[in-house]
């Protein structure tokens, strides 16, 4: 039995590592104009720039320079403790290769949270979304 524990713990073990490695191995990068994001392909990385006029999200994904990417940003607001996040602002861009896109400037005290997908324009099942928490 304590054989079975160890063997199937070392599995585990495994597997964690190996879903772990490409998000360790992953580099940032910071060029001009750019979001400082690991060079995961295809996940998108999301960040906001917040000044006195209002929020502004921003979503780039890297991809295979081959690849026809898309990529859609929202910034998402909550009226009210409890209701729906709803969409006030969104951009979305397509191209072949990495490709980033910015919302318009959203105002207002609300709570904040931005999403975005991306991944291969032709390929939906391989798309992904993620969010920020929200500020």
């Amino acid at each position: 039995m304590r054989t079975r524990i160890a063997a199937v713990t070392m599995a585990a073990a495994g597997i964690a590592a190996l879903s772990a490695a490409p998000a360790m191995a992953a580099t940032a990068t910071s060029e001009a104009g750019t979001v400082a994001c690991a060079t995961v392909l295809n996940r998108p990385c999301i960040t906001h720039q917040v000044d006195g006029d209002g929020i502004v999200g921003i979503a780039q994904v890297n991809a295979d320079p081959t690849q026809l990417t898309m990529v859609q940003v929202e910034v998402r607001s909550q009226q009210a403790w409890g209701s729906p996040w709803e969409t006030v602002a969104s951009a979305s861009a397509v191209r072949v290769g990495s490709v980033q896109a910015t919302t318009p400037k959203v105002t207002g005290p609300a709570p904040h949270i931005i999403c975005a997908t991306a991944g291969p324009a032709l390929d939906a099942s391989k798309q992904v979304t993620t969010c920020t928490n929200p500020f």
